[in-house]
């Protein structure tokens, strides 16, 4: 039957790109072209690739975390995210996301099928001076590392089919309609002036609930404590992680502006300080100052800018690095691991720095340093209002991505078993599921 499915997808597909300039609506360019700004086109093309740099990280990054005998398999769960979402993006999920809204909770995809419509002489509302098509491409490089950011909570045990699956369904129905309700103009976070820079619902909160969800309904690994394959793989994938994230969080200034120059700014101390906060906290909890801690601290700081970065100053950055690597060092230490297995903490590292980031945004957002805040500036500045805006946010995210991932979860594994069977399992996923090993 999956031979029969797959055989389905790609004549598909190979049918319609062949015939579409029959079935989609031609967009010719008119008389006077839009004139875009090349300094800007210049720098997205390039945040762009920093953006996609994350994915292969993030492979290495989970890739060196787990057992030798899992490896190829958890890198290539993210090289396989760039794949298939690079094509569902393409063909329905951009309009999903950035299409003309349904009711401010999704967009309608069928102006936007095939790219129809995202062009070089069209742009986007909210990026006036870059090409349409370069905006969209942008925003699938998040939409491909979110899923990828799920795959190390049930590392080790899931099957490779059914994760694809998942995959799929989650960027259709739940990333798509978080990106829309928090990006597009018309979206209804958007409305209630809920203030996400660069994906603290939309990718990081979105991925750290699923992430929760899928650990409690796989169970747990017949093996859970496992030493790390390769140290250096997490080294370098935090350091490709670090370098993508300038693309991912100055990138969103959408330009090449001063407001790129304050993201980058408060992305690098968030991340430096939050590592320090990391291996400081762990020696003065007795433990060793470890490659693996300075990593993950760093990873965190990351997360936890993510919403912020274009809101606050360099020193409040330096607090939200601070601050969230030591609640998410606090939560790790305090994860429940025997019963629940997030084998490589994404709960506590994405969904909860995740949180952090979002909640502190809603203290320390300025309108000095982004004028888009207006008067509705942080709890610190003394207006209450947009902290309750991303608290409510917060709930509201929280709530939807746990229990629609849960239930997709639930829905793929009746369409196909999600867990390996114990024998695969205890042989490894690299041999099992690919015939491949290091």
């Amino acid at each position: 039957m999956r031979k029969i499915i797959l055989s389905v997808i790609l004549i598909t597909i190979l049918v319609l790109t062949f015939i579409s300039n029959f079935i989609i609506a031609d967009n010719p360019i008119p008389a006077e072209a839009v004139k875009f700004d090349t300094g800007d086109t210049a720098w997205m093309i390039v945040a762009t690739a920093f953006v996609l740099l994350m994915t292969p990280g993030l492979g290495f990054f989970y890739g060196g975390m787990v057992g030798k005998k899992n490896v190829i398999s958890t890198m290539l769960q993210s090289f396989m995210a760039m794949v298939i979402v690079t094509i569902l993006w393409t063909v329905v999920a951009f309009g999903l996301a950035f299409g003309p809204t349904i009711g401010g909770i999704i967009g309608n995809p069928s102006e936007n099928l095939f790219f129809a419509g995202v062009g070089t002489n069209t742009a986007w509302s909210l990026a006036p001076t870059i090409p349409f098509i370069l905006f969209a491409l942008f925003q699938a490089k998040f939409a491909i590392i979110t899923p990828a950011l799920i795959t190390g909570a049930f590392a080790e045990r899931v099957r490779f089919w059914a994760y694809l699956l998942f995959m799929v369904l989650f960027i259709l129905l739940i990333y798509a309609p978080l990106a829309h309700m928090t990006w597009h103009p018309d979206g209804v976070f958007f409305k209630m002036g809920v203030l996400d820079f660069a994906g603290g619902t939309v990718v990081h909160m979105s991925a750290g609930w699923a992430a929760l969800a899928g650990a409690m309904f796989l169970g747990k690994r017949k093996v859970q404590k496992v030493n790390p394959a390769r140290i250096t793989y997490v080294l370098l994938g935090t350091g490709l992680l670090w370098f993508g994230w300038f693309g991912f969080n100055a990138g969103s200034a959408l330009g090449a502006n001063g407001l790129a120059a304050q993201a980058l700014g408060t992305t690098t101390v968030a991340a430096a300080a939050a590592a320090m906060a990391w291996v400081f906290l762990d020696k003065i909890l007795g433990h060793k100052l470890s490659a693996l801690g300075a990593c993950i601290g760093a990873v965190v700081g990351l997360v936890a800018i993510t919403p912020a970065a274009g809101f606050v100053s360099i020193p409040h950055a330096i607090f939200i690095g601070l601050f969230s690597a030591i609640v998410s060092n606090i939560v790790v230490s305090k994860f429940p691991k025997g019963k629940i297995d997030d084998a490589l903490d994404v709960f506590a590292c994405h969904g909860v720095g995740g949180m952090v980031g979002m909640l502190l945004t809603g203290v320390f957002a300025s309108k000095a340093i982004n004028p888009a805040v207006g008067d509705n500036q942080g709890l610190i500045f003394g207006t209450p209002n947009l902290f309750i805006n991303q608290l409510t946010a917060l709930v509201i995210v929280s709530i939807f991505a746990f229990v629609a991932s849960y239930a997709l979860f639930f829905i793929v594994n009746k369409i196909t078993p999600l867990r390996v069977t114990e024998e695969k399992e205890e042989l490894g996923l690299d041999i099992s599921q690919h015939g491949e090993f290091l």
